[in-house]
This record gives structure tokens, C-alpha cells and sequence, in this order.
């Protein structure tokens, strides 16, 4: 392989990498914004986590991977699997794959979608002093960023039981009134426990609160 070169589309850069994912190799890093990724990147992923639980298989993303559930439901089935996944709030321009620190594929930032440009490009190096150098760039930021789960705990709400129920009334529709008196809690009360709630869930309205809720999974149980 050259050591630099650049691949335009998809199929031309699966003709390029495929031989890897026939090859035995020890580690595979992926860097990114989102879900999306080349073709084999997850084949690549999945022979590097390793049957004796020791995967060598690490992302790193940016917490706007976060923003949509089922992506977060398709982290935590990675991370389930062996997967090594961070967060960082360090800033990520495009998305970069290595494989076993001697190939390193840069994705061109326009996006995953062909566009009025052409189909997307990406750009693979096997050059040891281009691999080495952004590899250190990404050792540093996998030390500073923080575990998925550790994350996601980090930033989910801590809802109290006499919270959980103000939240369950609120979701079954009952007038404010109905809700209190079943509550055993002042009209005045309720409202205020209302309005705390939609701080704690940073919702601008009840519905919002309802919707927040139900993602987050507090309204389980």
C-alpha cells in the first residue's frame, strides 16, 4: 500500500481495506462524531474483541452521538459486547479509524452522504510518522475522556420517589387538583413539585417533561 492515498466512495475504499478484515490484527481505533462509519469498520471492530474478553476494540465519540436513543441503545449493545467506549468533549473535526497503529483512515468531513461534491472521500496513510503522530493525538484524548457509562449516569437526572410520583401523575392525565388530592399534597404543593420537575428535567413545558422522561427511562417501574 502507499502510504498515503485517497480513495473516492465507498466501494473503492471496501476494495482497499477488505484484505484486513481477513487478516489477523491486535487493535482497532475509531474515532467519530456519529454512528456512521465506512464499510467493514464493524467487522474490523468485531475480530478485534477477542473471545478471552481482552478487546483491543476502543471509540471514541462526541456526546452528540448521545442525542438520539436508539444510538445510545447501540452504544450501550457495543459496550455489552466488549466494546471499549469513551466520550469526549474535545472537539472532533472527522471521523479517523487505526488499524493496529499502522494504517489510519481519515473520512472526509462533508459528511456520509454523496452531495453536489461527488460520493465521500477518505483518506488511508500507512505512513509510520503521519499513524504515530495522530495516534498520540488520540491516546490524549481517550485519557481525558470519560467511560459511556460513567457518562450517562453522569447526566442522568436523580429523580426522588415523591418526585416519581408527581411524574406518574403527570403522565396519567388527571387535573392538577385530582393529582394532589390523591397525592395527599396541597394544590399549591403539587404545582411547585411540578415546576421543580421540569427544572430537574430542563423541560419548557409538561409535555416536553412526559417525553424527556420516558427516554430517560424514569417513567419505568
Amino acid at each position: 500500500m502507499k502510504q498515503v492515498m485517497t480513495l473516492r466512495g465507498d466501494l473503492e475504499l471496501w476494495a482497499r481495506m477488505k484484505p484486513l478484515t481477513e487478516s489477523d490484527y491486535g487493535e482497532w481505533v475509531n474515532i467519530a462524531r456519529d454512528l456512521d462509519t465506512w464499510p467493514g469498520a464493524r467487522e474490523l471492530a468485531r475480530r478485534a474483541m477477542r473471545e478471552d474478553g481482552a478487546a483491543r476494540a476502543r471509540k471514541l465519540y462526541s456526546p452528540a452521538v448521545l442525542a438520539d436513543e436508539r444510538d445510545r441503545d447501540a452504544l450501550r449493545e457495543m459496550a455489552a459486547h466488549g466494546m471499549r467506549i469513551r466520550i469526549t468533549t474535545t472537539q472532533l473535526s472527522r471521523g479517523t479509524t487505526f488499524v493496529d497503529r499502522r494504517t489510519m483512515i481519515f473520512t472526509d468531513p462533508v459528511g456520509p452522504a454523496p452531495t453536489a461534491r461527488g460520493p465521500r472521500t477518505y483518506t488511508v496513510s500507512a505512513s509510520p510518522a503521519l499513524v504515530d503522530g495522530a495516534y498520540a493525538l488520540f491516546e490524549a484524548a481517550w485519557e481525558s475522556a470519560t467511560d459511556l457509562a460513567a457518562f450517562l449516569d453522569a447526566h442522568q437526572p436523580r429523580i426522588d420517589a415523591r418526585t416519581s410520583r408527581v411524574l406518574r401523575a403527570l403522565g396519567s392525565g388527571v387535573t392538577d387538583e385530582a393529582a394532589a388530592r390523591e397525592l395527599g399534597m396541597s394544590l399549591r404543593t403539587y404545582r411547585r413539585r411540578v415546576a421543580e420537575l421540569l427544572v430537574t428535567l430542563d423541560a419548557g413545558s409538561r409535555f416536553q417533561a412526559g417525553v424527556r422522561a420516558g427516554r430517560l427511562g424514569l417513567t419505568r417501574g
